[in-house]
């Protein structure tokens, strides 16, 4: 069985706007090449396109190694059987991002948002979808079944809002697909917007990647 939550750099931003933002992020999308995968450069991480404009899914699953903003879940037992996203959603930003992030407060741009969906184990399940476990009873990790990404990049995305780019490399589990095409942002950030419009004041909203 994997580890939902990898080892490496863990910097829990719970309470920021930051883990808003993640929150936004995690609450989103609905849904080959032989050429290097995304790769590490000496400042950080750098997104690969390949020549028909498709992403590149970042090699090692190195955003496990990322700093960690968070993970909500919605389970199912909690939304009358129909949670849009019953998934745990563990959000990851690139390490440069987040020294920036760290110091201004904003996403710069080339900001990339990772999210890597882990099911929720339901053996034995109470009915409000809890599990019992060693430590006790609650909502336990149990295998990756997906991931996103969303990408802030001024001259890739000059008219989608905010400059922000979608990317899923598939709801199931890995292997992910290596490339993928960017998704209509209509279809991940119209919810974000509105609730951003209805919550003016609300920092996390601000610097969201759907504002």
């Amino acid at each position: 069985m994997h580890s939902a939550i990898a080892p490496g750099r863990r910097r829990w931003m719970a309470g920021t706007g930051l883990f808003a933002a993640a929150l936004l992020f995690a609450a989103g999308c609905a849904e080959p090449s032989p050429a290097p995968a995304a790769a590490r450069t000496a400042t950080g991480f750098s997104p690969q396109l390949t020549p028909e404009g498709r992403l590149r899914l970042p090699d090692g699953a190195q955003w496990r190694e990322w700093p960690y903003v968070g993970t909500p879940l919605t389970p199912n037992a909690l939304n009358e059987g129909e949670a849009p996203f019953p998934e745990f959603h563990s959000v990851y930003i690139d390490p440069e991002s987040w020294e920036h992030w760290r110091a201004t407060g904003e996403f710069r741009d080339g900001t990339v948002l990772a999210k890597e969906l882990v099911s929720v184990r339901d053996s034995n399940a109470f009915p409000d979808g809890s599990t019992r476990q060693v430590s006790g009873r609650g909502y336990f990790m149990g295998e990756f079944i997906g991931f996103e990404i969303a990408w802030k990049s001024d001259r890739h995305f000059p008219d989608e809002p905010g400059h922000w780019g979608y990317f899923s490399f598939g709801h199931h589990p890995p292997p992910y697909a290596e490339t993928t095409e960017k998704m209509p942002a209509a279809s991940c950030n119209a919810c974000h917007q509105a609730e951003a419009a209805r919550a003016p004041g609300d920092e996390g909203l601000r610097h969201s990647p759907w504002n």
